[in-house]
């Protein structure tokens, strides 16, 4: 997307990453004016390179959202960024999220060796950050919690933590300890989240009526109001193109 001297770019990660990386993204405002924007809850987190005109280079991590909230774009600023799933806190980036929902905190200078040359090419970024990353992937991995995450992306969330549970052969109980201690949400919390931004598609198709296993309408209307902050109608809408996760969706 690229607008007024706005751009938004994105691309998937090499097959090695795809179990924890779910996109890398690139931020640009190159205009003189700061562009106000909305952030929505979409069950990943993230790790941002950024620079501005009047702002030192520095490198940010962002935990998970659960409610929409009001952000800054300021001018002359570029980000670029890494957006993670959730099994990469574990066997990637060996961190826990909780203490940082819906909040951000920044990074030791020099983290991955970025500098602020790095952003001056969302490609090469990409390049670079990849290499970094297969190097930190760590073996063994759980295979419940791979399959877990894996049905949970699959189904967009829809599943009941029951279902889950069954599926991977891990107690609700277990799962939610973990995803509590982890993550700072229950795997219901989680799964909500995921429903709501698989959502943001048929929204911006302008189709206002639940598709993602919701009860009802009012509960659609209910739900997508609780992430965003607007009711669908609104959202749709997207003025101004404030709702950034939704411009980045293609238009159906």
């Amino acid at each position: 997307m690229v607008k007024e001297g706005f751009e938004l770019k994105t691309t998937q990660p090499a097959a090695g990453l795809a179990d924890f990386v779910e996109s890398f993204w690139m931020i640009r405002n190159d205009s003189a004016n700061a562009r106000e924007i909305v952030v929505l809850p979409d069950g990943r987190f993230d790790i941002i390179f950024s620079v501005a005109a009047n702002q030192p280079f520095h490198a940010t991590l962002r935990g998970l959202d659960t409610q929409p909230d009001q952000a800054s774009i300021p001018a002359h600023m570029v980000m670029f960024a890494v957006s993670f799933k959730l099994l990469a806190i574990e066997y990637l980036l060996d961190i826990k999220m909780a203490s940082i929902l819906n909040e951000g905190r920044l990074l030791p200078p020099g983290f991955w060796n970025v500098t602020a040359d790095d952003l001056g090419d969302f490609e090469t970024f990409c390049q670079k950050t990849t290499a970094t990353m297969l190097g930190l992937v760590k073996t063994g991995i759980d295979n419940r919690k791979q399959k877990l995450f894996r049905l949970i992306y699959a189904s967009n969330g829809s599943l009941t933590v029951q279902q889950l549970s069954d599926s991977v052969g891990w107690s609700s109980r277990q799962i939610n300890r973990y995803f509590n201690e982890q993550f700072g949400i229950s795997l219901k919390a989680y799964c909500n989240i995921f429903r709501f931004r698989a959502s943001l598609q048929q929204i911006r198709d302008g189709k206002l009526f639940p598709e993602q296993n919701f009860a009802d309408q009012t509960h659609f209307i209910k739900e997508i109001k609780k992430f965003s902050g607007v009711v669908p109608k609104e959202l749709a809408k997207n003025q101004n193109d404030r709702f950034i996760l939704l411009s980045a969706l293609p238009k159906g």
